[in-house]
């Protein structure tokens, strides 16, 4: 990170603040979602697949790789969150693409092997609410940072 004449690192955008509480939030549900008690019927965990019963807050089913999908997408965001760009990018991006991960699970057989991660109401609606609410976050919170649209990338350390 850039840091200023007085060898200080300049102040995170409200946006990276966002985009980094957004990440470790992500990275904290992965965590949880080995823990037994926090995770009811720990069990039952399976790697993939409809068949795990194991549920994060007794709500959303989980499996190692939906939990670890957390875990990863927690960890780019945080490395994303240290510029601008990448901030926007984490946000905004990751909206959309839980937007898509949302018609994916609204479209798709509970009981098939294409739940692979698996989904169920609950993660359903949590990733419709997401999608929205970390597409709207980045768009609007871009605005405030001053990009005024710029298409910086996320490596740019801005």
């Amino acid at each position: 990170m850039a840091r200023d004449v007085r060898g200080r690192a300049p102040a995170r955008t409200a946006l990276q603040k966002v985009a980094l509480a957004v990440a470790a939030v992500f990275v904290l549900i992965g965590v949880l979602g080995f823990v037994p008690g926090v995770t009811t019927h720990y069990g039952d965990l399976v790697f993939a697949g409809h068949h795990s019963k194991a549920k994060l807050f007794g709500l959303f089913q989980v499996s190692i790789l939906h939990n670890l999908l957390h875990l990863v997408f927690g960890l780019v965001g945080l490395g994303l969150a240290r510029s601008v760009g990448g901030a926007r990018l984490f946000l905004a991006g990751g909206g959309a693409v839980y937007l898509v991960i949302w018609l994916y699970g609204f479209g798709v057989d509970r009981e098939s092997y294409a739940n692979f991660v698996p989904f169920n109401d609950a993660d359903n609606w949590l990733h419709l609410f997401l999608g929205f609410g970390m597409l709207v976050l980045g768009l609007l919170l871009s605005r405030q940072a001053g990009t005024g649209g710029r298409l910086d990338t996320p490596f740019d350390r801005s």
